[in-house]
């Protein structure tokens, strides 16, 4: 964009806000609700924008952002520009900070953006504990506040000339390391138009749509599809034949696009209905064509959910159903359909389908996100069995009362019965799911073993304290940088896929830390993807570092590793204890 002259398109990313609330319009945009998901994703998206170039070049100057706590837009009256949100040092550092400091230790991020709101009392962007205390500097505004401000606030004596240069200087040097003062030496000059679009490039949106797909239904095998069997489907509902909505926000101009319709009529006949205008589904006039086409089809496929008119930026929502008649639209061309049917759900955030995976009519669930320019394309992949599903949840879905016991301006991570309220996310809540974080599918079938693993991890004597908090009842270590790279261990396991279909899976492993009530209810503390050939297996190296994984933080922000027994859970079945000893 910039070499052709159609500067504009700027990198204010990777948003890795933790989704902490499933109402949240941004959630879309980050990694999901995981601290360790999110730091990893944090690191990868930065080292990927700005590149390896050699002398401390920059291709592309990325932004971490917003920082921090910043998980609410526009909400019963509450907007972010005058939200306090009011956390604990606890929080901020075992969960809202996490992704941010991988971005600056692992990733060596160039800029990191303040986020709208308060952190207990103080506007993020104004507060000196944050940005000097942890993350040092705020040089630019992309608003005109600044613009408008800044002399007026050096001549009253709020801000010296000093810093004024020291931010300018801090742009120049950024604006030297992206080489935009090296003419044509610059390594990216070249780079125009004619590199976009390349069949490398759309090549790779198809596989992050295929890769970004969780199945999380199949009754019955109900799916993949058959083209012998199914040689008509119904393609129904507000998002089948959608294009733009499948690229959700923050998005360029797409190359083209595969709409859901577009790209199950690859494979089969189909038979096209909305059922209802708009995700809103304001009424139910047609859906009486859509149970029509039903019943003329040898399968069914309703594809639902919401687009940017129900969550985005400035734009939260208000519960977790399907918007409008949505849910009886599936429901009465389920029950009308004479072949299987497959739910097909388009969205960023969490919906409550109870209704659907209770219902036998419904064979199959799929949730898509927004899966871009290729989705559609991705979507009948998947559904026809050219890919085997492999994608797992990055958040929980909650049922629908859920949001009537948890206001959104609730910061708090840990539950508290005493107050009625469940706690967030699957480290903390303690409530009933519709679906849980991590999970997902797929056409076959996994079996991890365990190959090799410590059972006992020597911790050194040094700063060994009892925590502060009475709640921690064992001994632990405060965390120090000095000492941790000695204190990774190393799990073999084993990954057999024993189904008669190739297939992706994602080796997850979790830890249940000693610590009472402030320690989760358990945590990821790593995972891998490893493609397993039908009837064969892989063996995975999973590295454990007792520092970054098993530690936990007191009320005072500070991390200590507790000592005691450690429990690892890997994959459903297997359990391993780790002794953590002084």
């Amino acid at each position: 964009m910039y070499n052709g002259g159609s500067a504009g398109l700027t990198y204010w990313s990777p948003n890795v806000n933790i989704f902490r609330d499933p109402r949240w319009g941004r959630g879309q945009e980050t990694p999901g609700e995981d601290p360790a998901v999110a730091a990893r994703y944090a690191a990868s998206y930065v080292r990927g924008l700005q590149g390896t170039a050699a002398g401390n070049r920059l291709k592309v100057a990325a932004c971490c952002k917003h920082y921090t706590a910043y998980d609410l837009d526009s909400w019963n009256g509450v907007d972010r520009f005058h939200f306090n949100a009011r956390v604990s040092k606890q929080d901020l550092e075992d969960t809202y900070n996490v992704p941010f400091k991988a971005c600056v230790v692992e990733g060596r991020v160039a800029s990191v953006m303040c986020s709208y709101n308060e952190v207990n009392g103080k506007p993020t962007c104004a507060d000196p504990s944050l940005l000097r205390g942890m993350i040092r500097g705020l040089d630019l505004d992309c608003g005109p506040f600044l613009a408008i401000y800044t002399e007026s606030a050096v001549r009253s004596g709020k801000l010296t000339e000093y810093d004024v240069n020291a931010a300018f200087s801090n742009l120049l040097t950024v604006q030297m390391r992206l080489g935009m003062f090296d003419g044509p030496r610059q390594p990216y000059g070249y780079l125009g138009p004619r590199d976009v679009c390349t069949p490398a490039h759309q090549q790779l949106a198809l596989e992050a749509a295929r890769q970004g797909i969780v199945l999380l239904q199949n009754r019955g095998r109900s799916l993949p599809l058959s083209t012998r069997w199914h040689r008509t489907v119904a393609v129904i509902g507000p998002n089948s034949d959608v294009s733009v909505t499948m690229i959700g926000n923050y998005a360029g101009v797409a190359c083209g696009y595969t709409t859901p319709l577009q790209g199950i009529a690859r494979y089969v006949k189909t038979i096209h209905q909305v059922g209802c205008i708009g995700v809103a589904c304001n009424d139910n006039r047609q859906f009486g064509m859509a149970e029509g086409a039903a019943r003329q089809a040898d399968a069914t496929v309703l594809v639902v959910g919401l687009d940017q008119s129900i969550e985005a930026e400035a734009r939260d929502r208000v519960g977790l159903l399907l918007p409008g008649h949505q849910q009886e639209l599936v429901s009465r061309v389920a029950k009308a359909s004479r072949g299987p049917v497959v739910l097909v759900i388009m969205s960023g955030g969490p919906i409550d389908v109870t209704f659907a995976k209770n219902d036998p009519k419904i064979g199959a669930i799929l949730w898509v996100g927004y899966p871009g320019q290729a989705g559609g394309t991705a979507i009948a992949d998947v559904l026809f069995g050219t890919t085997n599903p492999g994608g797992k949840l990055p958040m929980t879905w909650y049922p629908q009362d859920y949001v009537s016991k948890v206001s959104m301006t609730n910061m708090d991570m840990r539950a508290d019965p005493s107050k009625g309220y469940p706690g967030r996310t699957y480290r903390f809540y303690k409530g009933p799911v519709v679906f849980p974080f991590g999970f997902g599918l797929s056409y076959t079938s996994f079996r991890p073993t365990l190959a090799d693993a410590p059972t006992t991890i020597s911790i050194p004597l040094t700063n060994l304290k009892t925590f502060k908090n009475s709640t921690m009842l064992s001994h632990g270590v405060r965390v120090t940088h000095a000492k941790c790279d000695s204190l990774i261990s190393r799990l073999h396991i084993d990954v057999e896929n024993v189904g008669d279909m190739d297939g992706t899976h994602t080796l997850m492993v979790f830890a249940t830390l000693p610590g009472g009530k402030q320690a989760p209810e358990k945590q990821l503390v790593a995972f891998k993807k490893v493609h397993v050939i039908a009837r064969s297996q892989k063996r995975v190296m999973v590295d454990i570092n007792a520092c970054k994984h098993l530690s936990l933080a007191d009320k005072n922000g500070i991390r200590r590793i507790p000592l005691g027994v450690h429990n690892l859970h890997i994959g459903d079945d297997i359990k391993h204890t780790i002794s953590l000893i002084a």
